[in-house]
């Protein structure tokens, strides 16, 4: 016998209410930071230490939106209200996170970026995530999915190489791998793993179903 872990349905009309509070408690890490640079809480150099707290939280949204499927399909649990609002909030991540490096870091002095760039193919591999996840966020909305259609669909599997080259990126950029970037390197695999075999794990779904309404 199975065990369901479905979770009770959010009532429809505290939802959108339950979307903005993501989104406020979502930017809370980011506030929170930019307060520490300000009063001297980020250490001998605030500037690199806001970078690699935005960029991280950045990455953690991604995680979080891509695991939505994942809980849906294996246990369950619906969020799927909550992808988009997940998705936009590592956006809004990457933008800061590239915004810093340009401005408080490299000064917006562009032979100091291109400098930069040569001595470290990373940040490449960063701007490659924030050029593939400018179309997802500039089509996260009902106009965008009812304008283009199945083509929706099949633009916003971008988030995939997004999450690849998120986790090079951030894992280039460290010296040591330590055990937080390890669990993150793990769970990127995961994720990346679930979606080659998913097409599979819900045919047999599919499957099964079907035998047993034939019955």
């Amino acid at each position: 016998m199975m065990v369901s872990l479905a979770m009770p349905a959010l009532p429809a009309r505290y939802k959108p209410a339950s979307v903005w509070a993501l989104y406020a408690v979502g930017l809370l890490p980011g506030l929170y930071a930019f307060y520490l640079g300000i009063f001297g809480g980020l250490g001998a150099d605030p500037v690199r230490a806001f970078e690699h707290l935005l960029g991280l939280w950045a990455l953690k949204f991604l995680c979080l939106g891509l695991v939505v499927t994942p809980l849906r399909d294996l246990f369950g649990i619906n969020l799927i209200a909550y992808r988009r609002a997940l998705g936009l909030l590592a956006f809004y991540y990457v933008l800061a996170h590239f915004t810093v490096y340009l401005t408080l870091d490299r000064g917006l002095i562009l032979s100091s970026i291109a400098g930069d760039i040569l001595k470290r193919p990373y940040i490449m591999l960063g701007m490659a995530g924030l050029l593939m996840l400018i179309p997802l966020a500039l089509t996260s909305n009902q106009w965008s999915i009812r304008r283009l259609g199945q083509r929706w669909n099949k633009l916003h599997k971008l988030v995939y190489p997004v999450l690849l080259v998120a986790i090079l990126h951030y894992a280039l950029s460290l010296k040591v791998i330590d055990p937080e970037a390890a669990f993150y390197i793990v769970v990127t695999i995961l994720l990346l793993g679930y979606r080659l075999v998913r097409p599979k794990i819900m045919e047999r779904r599919r499957a099964k179903r079907m035998a047993g309404a034939a019955r």
